[in-house]
């Protein structure tokens, strides 16, 4: 289990070598590598050594968990029947009645009409195949243990492979796995709260993880399968009375208390129904204070109270003596500060007092919002706290403030940083790769869906060579916690805008092929019991003569299930330099996939921007208009707006915080050769190293 999640995160694998050498037959290890090289995988040298210490058993048993994993990764691990077996020819060749009768006969029969598979040219296309290589379980462990330091929230793939890990560590393990300190606050209740299931820690060994009352609220959260972000409330388990006694243990621990209760006040009183803090009142006396003024409505006062009635009454100096108590609410109400007052000059004084306790990631965005504080943006986007992937952009309307403070601002934020950077081990001579900046900062995760290649929402990734992109997407139908799906019909679309996000046209179901370029739908499936798929393709160069730009890629649950109800359903694309060599599903082009997951009936995985040839990494959803069939015609105006939003997102990029730390920690130099350290895109630490990056470098 855990070589699963090792390769499917790092490409490596765990072997445990045999005494002698050479016991494995050469022909098991080449008839592996061949059967892999199709996935687009092959090993490394030092996995090829190790892997010829195994037995014949030893080396099967492997091969069997890393053939399933490497097909699940890239989707071929399902069988792909599109309605036209010889798509895209079969669709672009056939007249519009013949189309017309079979989608007709489709939807009354649910049966696909019958066509004769043509032999397909066989596939030609040169593959940069990724190397697996060899890890170990010291390395996995740090892996998991950066991923637990995250200064972010993590995704729901992240908790699940972090719990597997700890499940299956033995108990003297586990101190390689866990951090002497989890800051990020969410990351700390699901992992005590897995670390509890699998009962392997005390109250000791837990304790100084938890420091206020939202801690021990994230920690019985966690303990009952809920979102430990909060944004959503949680049906408490009815715990036992030896973890009742350690909930109230750790929030007797915690101060103060009773503020932090009461900006969740209504799920205090659930918990506090099932944790009985009277029955121990004797025992934890200042949690049985804080239940009484939380049940009996006593009056007290809070800071963020005391803080919007100064904003109420614009008493700047109030909020100035206020927001010092607490420099990160500080940090994140400044724009709202500058924006009350005419004397700014003070409020970035008093803010430059105590911008050396504000953590990283904030200082971070803090230093980027007012970079960018007075260019041209048309809209202002945000992205709320939970775990559907949504946003929401709204008018810039922001009134401008006084330059020369967000130039103050800017600069302060940045000797904060450096200064605590530069305390770090040194970096030697190091290289920062400039494509970095189209690759944004990893901060929050929480919402990341599971993917082959998982980047940062909003991070734009080159298009691979070729001509034609494929896009795929395949679900299933079935049983899902003992509840029937009943029949699912999930579209796949492709929506073309011109640089000015003015509509050109779409592909989809209703509009399989165009007439003004190459762009062609493999046909619309409306049920799917064994499964179902469908494809577009859109060759680029034909899109964009005719003046297209932006292609927004949409999956839309027609029958209107949330795809977090479906057995499964994921979405990808790769690229084809001839559409018609080889099968339709070609596993070793994958360029990427998505497993859509999230409770939502529209998907919007990637934006693509065909003039700079960039995948946009959207992983973002769009509510469904109730007075509107589900596809893409009665959603337009939401996809152009997030289309908006996210090829303008202004967000922290690596190349500034690798610069940052170069700067801080060593001597930059401009080319790779010269360092000893390389940040890059290909080589050295790249985008794609979340958890090293959010716990080494977001410090």
């Amino acid at each position: 289990m855990n070589n699963t999640i090792y390769l499917r995160r790092a490409n490596k694998l765990i072997v445990d070598e045999g005494e002698r050498l050479d016991r494995l037959p050469k022909a098991y290890l080449a008839t592996a590598l061949k059967n892999i090289e199709v996935l687009g995988f092959t090993f490394s040298p030092s996995l090829i050594r190790a892997l010829y210490t195994l037995s014949k058993e030893q080396f099967k048993d492997l091969y069997d968990e890393i053939i399933a994993a490497l097909k699940a990764m890239v989707g071929a691990h399902v069988k792909y029947c599109p309605m036209y077996p010889d798509f895209p020819m079969q669709v672009m060749q056939a007249d519009d009645v013949e189309l017309y009768l079979n989608a007709m006969y489709h939807y009354h029969t649910l049966d696909l009409p019958r066509y004769e598979t043509a032999d397909r040219p066989p596939f030609l296309d040169r593959v940069n195949l990724k190397v697996i290589g060899l890890g170990s379980k010291a390395e996995l462990h740090t892996m998991m243990r950066q991923l637990i330091q995250a200064k972010g929230s993590i995704s729901d793939t992240d908790k699940k492979d972090i719990d597997t890990v700890l499940e299956f560590t033995d108990l003297e393990a586990i101190h390689e796995i866990l951090p002497s300190e989890i800051p990020f606050k969410e990351n700390a209740g699901f992992v005590v709260a897995s670390l509890l299931k699998h009962e392997k820690a005390n109250l000791e060994q837990i304790g100084h993880y938890f420091t206020t009352a939202m801690d021990v609220l994230r920690l019985a959260v966690a303990w009952s399968n809920g979102d430990v972000s909060l944004a959503k409330a949680t049906r408490f388990r009815k715990f036992k009375r030896r973890e009742r006694r350690l909930l109230l243990g750790l929030l007797e621990r915690c101060y103060p208390i009773t503020e932090d209760m009461l900006r969740y006040k209504e799920r205090w009183i659930r918990l506090g129904e099932i944790l009985h803090p009277s029955e121990y009142k004797h025992r934890y006396i200042r949690c049985e204070e804080a239940f009484d003024i939380l049940r009996n409505n006593k009056p007290f006062t809070t800071f963020n109270g005391s803080v919007e009635l100064a904003f109420k009454y614009c008493q700047i100096w109030t909020l100035i003596d206020l927001l010092l108590q607490r420099p990160g609410e500080f940090a994140r109400r400044l724009d709202q500060l500058l924006r009350s007052t005419e004397h700014t000059e003070y409020v970035v004084l008093a803010f430059g007092e105590v911008a050396n306790q504000v953590s990283t990631p904030v200082l971070l965005q803090v230093k980027n919002h007012f970079t960018h504080r007075h260019e041209p943006h048309e809209l202002r986007v945000f992205f709320p706290k939970g775990n559907v992937a949504k946003a929401f952009a709204v008018s810039n309307t922001l009134p401008d403030i006084d330059k020369a403070a967000c130039e103050d601002i800017v600069q302060g934020c940045e000797r904060v940083l450096m200064e605590r950077f530069s305390v770090l081990p040194s970096l030697g001579k190091t290289y920062v790769d400039q494509r970095l900046q189209n690759y944004l900062v990893p901060f929050s995760q929480r919402s990341a869906s599971k993917a082959l290649q998982t980047i940062v929402r909003g991070s734009r990734v080159p298009i691979m060579e070729g001509d034609t992109i494929r896009f795929f997407s395949w679900w299933k139908e079935g049983m899902v916690n003992d509840k029937p799906t009943g029949r699912v019909d999930i579209d796949l679309s492709a929506v073309l805008y011109n640089h000015n996000w003015q509509y050109v046209e779409h592909i989809s179901y209703t509009n399989l092929r165009s007439s003004k370029y190459k762009a062609v739908h493999s046909g619309d499936i409306v049920s799917a019991p064994q499964g179902a798929c469908e494809f577009i393709d859109l060759h680029i160069p034909s899109i964009v003569d005719y003046g297209g730009r932006y292609i927004v890629a949409t999956l839309h649950s027609f029958t209107n299930q949330p795809y977090c109800d479906l057995p499964e359903c994921f979405v990808g694309w790769m690229m084809r330099k001839n559409p018609g060599s080889g099968e339709i599903f070609e596993p070793s082009t994958v360029s990427n996939k998505i497993d859509v997951t999230a409770d939502t009936e529209i998907a919007v995985p990637v934006i693509l921007d065909l003039v700079e040839r960039k995948i946009i990494w959207t992983d973002l959803s769009l509510t469904r208009h109730p007075n509107y069939y589900n596809n893409i015609e009665g959603h337009q105006k939401g996809m152009v707006l997030i289309g908006k939003a996210m090829t303008d997102l202004r967000k922290p990029n690596l190349y500034d915080l690798f610069n940052l730390h170069a700067k801080a920690r060593g001597e930059l130099v401009d080319t790779a050769e010269q360092a000893d350290v390389i940040f890059s895109v290909e080589e050295g630490t790249t985008p794609f190293d979340i958890e090293l990056i959010m716990a080494d470098y977001v410090v």
